[in-house]
């Protein structure tokens, strides 16, 4: 469900939605995420509302563009991981290593990503934007209310 829409950003949530992976794999997602997507930044940010609290899983990827056709972004494949208790760990390095190299990732790609992933890391640390716990309560709540209606 898209919650809004601006001139450089979509928050979104969904709840128990269907996945499916490159490789066909299918799965449902277990609880509600808020998703946000910006236009300028190299990354994008799954927020997990789950029982013993909010984490969130962050993907660094091409800024999003949206078409007539869906919302679309590159993946390259390093992501970073937030816990309730606040850990946060870089995940996937060997596997985006792996692919700069199958699919010939540029240097200029490898300095954006690299300087993207010091920008997400200072969003999480002084809880900016999607990290911050008012934005989980303003949209969740939304997206609660919206659901309600249908």
């Amino acid at each position: 469900m898209v919650l809004k829409t601006s001139d450089n950003a979509i928050i979104g949530c969904n709840d128990h939605t269907l996945v499916t992976e490159a490789d066909g794999r299918r799965w449902v997602t277990r609880e509600p995420a808020l998703i946000y997507f910006h236009k300028h930044y190299w990354f994008n940010i799954v927020t997990m509302i789950r029982d013993n609290g909010v984490s969130y899983y962050c993907n660094l990827a091409s800024p999003s563009i949206m078409d007539r056709e869906a919302l679309k972004y590159i993946d390259y494949d390093l992501d970073v991981k937030v816990f309730p208790n606040g850990e946060k760990r870089l995940l996937d390095v060997d596997e985006y290593e792996d692919h700069s190299k199958k699919w010939n990732y540029s240097p200029e790609i490898d300095k954006i990503l690299k300087h993207n992933v010091l920008t997400l890391v200072d969003w999480i640390n002084n809880g900016k934007g999607p990290f911050s716990k008012e934005y989980v309560e303003i949209w969740y709540n939304r997206y609660l209310q919206l659901s309600r209606r249908q």
